[in-house]
């Protein structure tokens, strides 16, 4: 029988809850709403009797102290009621957490049908408000109809008695599952197939997914296993192994490149191959740190002589364009998944994330699924739990807003971890299932969250987009399941494991029996959330918290009792073969057969054409800006602009303490409030060994050349690594690309060639970066199809395409963690260096930005010189001469002087005459003297490779030694009174202001 407890603060207590409701209400719609409380429903579908539920009732869901609870309504008085619950089907967390606690306290397991449903009742208390008002502070702040239903009570609708009723969501498919065979008499039936059951299918592949099926030998053997026709299971296997996010087909295309402006032309063949793959091994051979790269769920280096550790990174864009929290919640616990998954299993240390969206106050026609601010909201709370409640560290991350992503948002997610070097005397990073090896699901069950997920990753984002592929994730289910397994791995349990991630049990069984030779899959053995799935849906769905484990038969007792010991849910649904073929059976019955060959060959490559246009072309053109007069105002409204503000309030939501290994916190400086380059992780407790973590993102300069986007994205997280000590030498690389559709299309993507010319500088300039710095990309992730269609003010479709993004991730290790540098200023009295070269860069800048421009002369990296420079820092660095180290980047000179001064909350003097520039011109630290720059452009200069360096008195003939014949020189001296007073290059006083206010201006929170 069912039953509703009701939960609720005390009357004479604060709600923060309700509160914070209110505030919302009156920063998102300016809506004054007197009073807000909010009420806990936790509906109850079991068997408890009425004395177990009362006691339930009082000891495990109730605090005395601060709490009332009744199995009636608690609503009292109010004007409007909102109900929001999750829709049937729809993970619930804390409902399965509500039901562990209830089997631990009656002290027996619950029956596999009872369940708790979790929901919450908000009561809103303003007799001004009307209907309308109420439905849209509903639709738009408080639920999401693609995971949640809501009812709307006003007081005369209110039933005082029975409250909101008994409401249970529960799953209850009248459904017979059925294996479908489907003919596809043609190359167009295929077609239209895939576009009526998303399967998101390139025209390209179509005619060999039909020809494999008409071969007399297939065909043959397809007859001696009962089947003749495709199934839809095995229609939706190849679909789900043919995805671009799967297959990465893009990337492995031929592009058709022909610069425009020279007539040039060449033929491109395989990017990853030719930019990604080939220069990674060929610097694995030089670095022995580099241990496994290229074709295991995450990347892994050598961390000490008994630990490697293991990174990687990926994006969840359009399941959180749909639904921000669970999109973002997902993503962050399913890369955990990939670093579970690597090797053997690593154990997680630390999760990182970036976020592109919408401007946060964005008020124009278009009409986004969500609001950035509140798509935003969601994500950051999707990221937060994901690592809050699976205790992994979320110590690192970017933010940046653009009208592009208005049509999809970009979240990035990215995870680390540590691992022994070898398990029982076996290299940890090898693993490989072996026939006869049986398949072991573990963790969460299936259900119809998650379908297409992949698929729908494919694609752009459309009405017509299936909302079945968005999930919600249980952090707190995973974490056991990776205690679970580690354990496991220690004992020498696991030959091979892998994580369900894009595609299911499709993707993981089917990639992993490559490595044996074949499998066979009793899908009917799969454990079920619920029943009525379809076949075919077991075997794609991408419910969370599962992993697909090769288990010797000899060991898998033991493996099922460390399982039931976790609590974690563990079944054998198969068994590895040699066979060469992919053999599925439901209820004994042959649903898929299909050889392993055909996922990995015969497939022709994607042919893009792509069309490059100079930015010169493209009639972008250099500005003719006037010399500003009032540099105070520009600096407070530069530091308080949306990408260059503090992000603190979404830092502090993130638990980066948990595991007790921040060595370097992200927030630093005398408050704690303003961000590191890098930060430095201690995942070993007992040794005072660090690892390095840093991450860049800086889409803008793709406007103007992607080329230079990247190189700058990955400059950047090499200078963000050396400020706090790491060595060149050894740094590693995650590279994660996010790009517009590039299949040209006259009417629905007429710049479809120019966006693939984007991706194959792009991916050029990440060859000869890496190649240059000898970086080893460790991973690496694309997401394509960063495009949406949105409807205007009458109704009308726009398609909004997202920049073209990297986001670069970099780490290194560090000798000694009590050793590493931090970015803010530390003593009166300490000198101020700018190390490297400032040019006339303001292209794309953050300045140029504010002034409304574009501009075209992009910041443009230097190797040689900064290789130079780079290792002279090092050396400086290892000798223990600067107090602070901190890079140049977005926003210049100017911001970030402001920043070391603010986070040191002393003072600093800076002399632009002084400061090195670009070009043979340069011959020391008068060289602005001449008036080859100006002011604002000294100041404003995103120009690549520089850092500012402060240091006592008594070092500077040291450090400057380390920088003979490069650009170095002191421009400043750090000062006990806190203000920031800047001199131009003719000596006039150009700021003198106040740290604090400055920091003021920095420190406001971005619009609502």
């Amino acid at each position: 029988m069912a039953e509703r407890i009701e939960i609720s603060l005390k009357d004479h207590l604060f709600d923060p809850e309700g509160a914070g409701l209110c505030r919302r209400i009156k920063e998102y719609f300016g809506w004054h709403v007197g009073r807000a409380r909010v009420i806990h429903v936790l509906t109850l579908d079991t068997t408890l009797t009425a004395e177990e539920l009362d006691s339930v009732r009082r000891e495990v869901f109730t605090n005395p102290i601060t709490q009332v609870s009744a199995c009636h309504s608690l609503a009292g008085d109010f004007d409007w009621a909102v109900w929001i619950g999750f829709r049937p089907g729809v993970r619930d967390t804390a409902g399965s957490v509500a039901i562990e606690a209830i089997s631990d306290f009656v002290g027996r397991s619950l029956g596999k049908d009872e369940a708790a449903y979790t929901s919450k009742l908000y009561l809103l208390s303003d007799a001004r408000l009307q209907r309308v008002q109420v439905q849209t502070i509903a639709r738009e702040l408080l639920a999401n109809d693609i995971i949640q239903q809501w009812r709307i009570y006003s007081r005369s609708e209110w039933d005082s008695a029975n409250g909101i009723g008994v409401i249970v969501p529960r799953v209850d498919l009248a459904h017979t599952p059925a294996v479908e065979t489907i003919p596809i008499p043609s190359d167009d039936a295929l077609m239209q197939l895939s576009q009526e059951r998303n399967l998101a299918l390139n025209p390209q592949d179509v005619p060999v997914i039909r020809n494999y099926f008409l071969r007399p030998e297939v065909l043959e053997e397809r007859k001696k296993a009962g089947l003749w026709l495709p199934t839809d299971v095995e229609l939706e296997a190849i679909s789900q192994a043919r995805s671009d996010h799967c297959n990465h087909n893009t990337f492995r295309g031929r592009f058709h490149y022909l610069d425009v402006t020279t007539n040039d032309a060449l033929v491109v063949d395989n990017l990853f191959k030719t930019c990604i793959e080939a220069p990674t091994l060929a610097l694995q051979q030089e670095k022995e740190w580099v241990i496994s790269v290229l074709w295991d769920n995450a990347g892994v280096a050598r961390f000490d002589a008994e630990h490697h550790y293991s990174i990687t990174g990926e994006t969840h864009n359009s399941p959180s364009n749909m639904e921000a929290y669970g999109g973002s919640l997902t993503g962050i616990v399913g890369i955990y998944r990939d670093i579970m998954g690597t090797g053997k299993g690593s154990r997680l240390i630390a999760g990182l994330y970036g976020y592109c969206v919408g401007p946060r106050d964005y008020a124009g026609p278009l009409k986004p699924h969500l609001h950035p601010r509140r798509l935003l909201d969601g994500v950051v709370e999707g990221v937060k739990d994901g690592g809050n409640k699976h205790g992994v560290p979320t110590p690192f991350g970017n933010l940046f807003f653009h009208p592009a992503y208005l049509g999809k948002c970009l979240v990035f997610v990215a995870s680390l971890g540590i691992m022994p070097k070898s398990i029982k005397g076996l290299p940890s990073e090898q693993k490989c299932p072996q026939p006869g090896d049986l398949i072991v699901m573990s963790g969460g069950r299936v259900g119809k969250d998650g379908i297409h997920g992949v698929t729908a990753s494919s694609e752009t984002y459309s009405e017509h987009t299936p909302a079945g592929h968005v999930q919600i994730g249980d952090p707190y289910t995973q974490k056991k399941m990776h205690d679970f397994l580690l354990e496991a791995r220690d004992e020498g349990l696991i030959s091979f494991i892998t994580d369900n991630g894009g595609g299911g049990l499709s993707s993981s069984i089917g990639e992993s029996a490559r490595f044996s030779g074949g499998a066979f899959v009793e899908l009917d053995k799969v454990p079920l959330k619920y029943e009525g799935l379809d076949v075919w849906e077991i075997w794609v769905s991408e419910s969370q918290e599962r992993m697909t484990i090769a288990v010797n038969p000899a060991d898998i007792d033991r493996f099922l009792a460390l399982s039931r010991k976790h609590d974690v849910e563990s079944t054998v649904i198969g068994r590895y073969e040699s066979h060469g073929k992919l053999h599925i059976t439901y209820q004994g019955k042959t649903c898929a057969y299909l050889d392993l060959s055909l996922f990995s060959q015969d497939f022709p490559q994607w042919e893009f054409d792509a069309h490059w246009q100079s930015p010169e072309a493209r009639g972008l053109v250099e500005p003719v800006v006037s010399e500003p007069t009032d540099y105070a105002g520009l600096f407070h409204a530069l530091l308080g602009r949306p990408n260059m503000c503090s992000r603190e309030w979404i830092q502090r939501q993130y638990d980066h303490e948990v595991q007790g290994g921040s060595a370097v916190k992200y927030l630093v400086g005398r408050e704690r409030d303003v961000p590191n380059d890098a930060v430095v992780l201690r995942p070993i407790l007992d040794s005072k060994r660090g690892l390095a973590v840093a991450q860049a993102l800086n889409p803008s300069y793709s406007i103007i050349d992607s080329y230079a986007m990247v190189a700058f994205c990955i400059d950047e997280a090499v200078r963000r690594l050396l400020a706090v000590g790491a060595k060149l030498d050894e740094i590693g690389g995650v590279d994660n690309f996010c790009w517009p559709s590039i299949q040209y299309d006259p009417v629905h993507n007429p710049d479809g060639r120019y966006k693939a010319a984007q991706l194959v500088r792009a991916n050029w300039a990440l060859r000869d970066m890496c190649l240059a710095y000898g970086i080893p990309l460790l991973s690496g992730k694309d997401s394509m199809y960063v495009d949406g269609h949105l409807p205007g003010e009458y109704g009308e479709r726009h398609k909004v395409s997202g920049l073209p993004t990297m986001q670069f991730t970099a780490t290194g290790v560090v000798a000694d963690v009590t050793e590493v540098l931090t970015m803010e200023s530390k003593m009166a009295g300490d000198l101020v260096y700018l190390v490297g070269a400032t040019g006339n860069e303001l292209g794309a800048s953050e300045y140029y930005d504010l002034l409304g421009y574009v501009g075209l002369q992009v910041p443009k990296v230097d190797v040689r010189l900064n290789q130079s420079v780079y290792r002279a820092l090092e050396r400086a660095l290892q000798a223990g001469l600067p107090a602070s180290c901190h890079g140049i980047y977005r926003g210049g000179l100017a911001v970030h002087a402001a920043l070391v001064a603010m986070g040191g909350l002393l003072g600093m003097t800076l002399d632009l005459s002084r400061v090195p520039l670009k070009g043979p011109q340069f011959q020391g630290p008068d060289a602005a003297a001449s008036f080859l720059l100006r002011d604002d452009q000294i100041l404003f200069s995103e120009s690549c490779g520089r850092f500012l360096v402060t240091l006592p008195a008594d070092n500077c003939a040291a450090f400057e030694a380390h920088f003979q014949n490069l650009p170095c020189a002191c421009i400043g001296e750090i000062t006990a009174e806190p203000r920031l007073l800047i001199k131009g290059v003719n000596g006039s006083i150009l700021l003198n202001e106040a740290v604090v206010r400055l920091k003021t201006s920095w420190s406001r929170m971005p619009a609502a």
